[in-house]
């Protein structure tokens, strides 16, 4: 039987805070309150009785770890009736909060849009910051929250973040063992690669793919820098991912072709631009949209590899409609939570075969009799993606990256 359960609503739910969360749970300078003689009707006294008598002291009120919280929540819950991974949407007084998307997110502040157009410079409430949960990040670019206006006598825009919304359409990653929201509520992901300096990684635009499909938000794939390479040698690598149904752009800033067709796939959309360092992310935003003048670099002449121009995710609102989000190059993408056996349900290639094989849980590498071998064998499948299909099941994506 299954361990967790699903869970939803609102109502209370017990939760750990994190380690750093309070202080000491005992004040360990026993020696000086000893000596200092503190009277018999100060609860130091009561403390110190305990621990002369060797009694444990169970933590309590502010010392806590877990406590029971009051609000909606979206998650998993133990068969204990605790829960892990979840996103806690705290009660709050819609009458004296404004709505706000947040634009980026820089250390403890993020800076936030009202309705008005206004930017406040938050800071996020505690318990949000405190609950633990294994996100790297509790605010990102592109949510959605209600916050509280400090009202500052000098009329400086500050707040409070007091509720993040549910999110929908994530990208999500695995950093240092957590969870790495890059963007949230997004409709499509601009996946942009280059076909040259630096070099094109097929498997890197494979695992964004796999991202992309298991959070529900539309690809699309973009390979700039056309004006390095003959288009004609293109075409092998953007017919199987056009096969799949993937729409897929050719394009170069530096000459502007085809830029028109990228802008009328962006307007009026709220799209994600996310990919490896130095393919020209945001040298295709100011080619689509000169209005916002975005800093850009160049490629490292020593190891090819662009250089991190872009800092931090930004929302930007598009003058010709819509909004997108600029994120930080990339040079791994770890999946997050993403089971070993359900990569094939992610391949939109492979799909269709598994079902064929022999063995209901083969794993389309060793076994007899499978369908999928065979649809590459006989070229119905690209061999290529195939060998992605099986490093990313193995986890062995880190390794293709330094042979790519």
């Amino acid at each position: 039987m299954s361990s967790k359960k699903k869970k939803g609503g609102s109502g209370k739910v017990r939760v750990s805070f994190k380690r750093n969360r309070n202080g000491k749970t005992r004040d360990g300078d026993w020696t000086r309150r000893y000596q200092e003689g503190l009277s018999d009707g100060e609860s130091d006294d009561v403390e110190i009785a305990d621990a002369a008598t060797g009694e444990r002291v169970l933590a309590r009120g502010d010392v806590a770890r877990k406590r029971t919280i009051v609000g909606s929540f979206v998650g998993e819950e133990n068969l204990s009736g605790e829960v892990g991974d979840f996103e806690y949407v705290p009660d709050v007084d819609e009458g004296v909060c404004l709505k706000g998307r947040v634009l980026s997110v820089h250390g403890l502040y993020s800076y936030v849009e009202d309705e008005q157009g206004r930017v406040f410079t938050c800071v996020t409430r505690r318990i949000l910051k405190t609950i633990s949960t294994n996100q790297r990040q509790i605010v990102v670019a592109g949510d959605r929250v209600y916050f509280r206006d400090a009202n500052l006598p000098d009329g400086r825009l500050e707040g409070i973040i007091e509720r993040v919304e549910p999110r929908y359409g994530t990208l999500s990653r695995t950093s240092w063992n957590r969870k790495h929201v890059v963007v949230a509520n997004v409709e499509q992901a601009l996946i942009v690669t280059s076909a040259a300096e630096p070099r094109l990684k097929p498997n890197l635009v494979d695992r964004l793919l796999v991202t992309c499909e298991r959070s529900g938000v539309r690809p699309v794939i973009c390979v700039n820098k056309l004006d390095l390479v003959e288009p004609a040698s293109l075409q092998p690598l953007v017919g199987v991912y056009a096969r799949m149904g993937y729409r897929t752009v050719l394009v170069s800033a530096k000459t502007g072709f085809n830029m028109e067709r990228l802008r009328r796939i962006l307007v009026g959309r709220e799209s994600v631009v996310v990919g490896q360092s130095g393919v020209g992310k945001s040298s295709l935003l100011n080619a689509i949209d000169p209005a916002l003048n975005l800093k850009v670099g160049e490629v490292s002449r020593e190891n090819d590899k662009g250089r991190h121009t872009t800092t931090t995710a930004r929302l930007l609102k598009l003058s010709f409609g819509g909004y997108v989000v600029d994120t930080p190059g990339v040079r791994q993408f770890m999946l997050w939570d993403v089971e070993p056996n359900e990569v094939v349900g992610y391949y939109r290639d492979l799909r269709p075969y598994e079902n064929l094989c022999k063995f209901p849980d083969c794993t389309h590498r060793h076994e007899a009799s499978c369908a999928v071998k065979d649809s590459v064998a006989d070229g119905r499948l690209d061999a290529r993606r195939y060998e992605s299909y099986l490093a990313l099941r193995a986890g062995e994506m880190e390794k293709m990256d330094k042979l790519e």
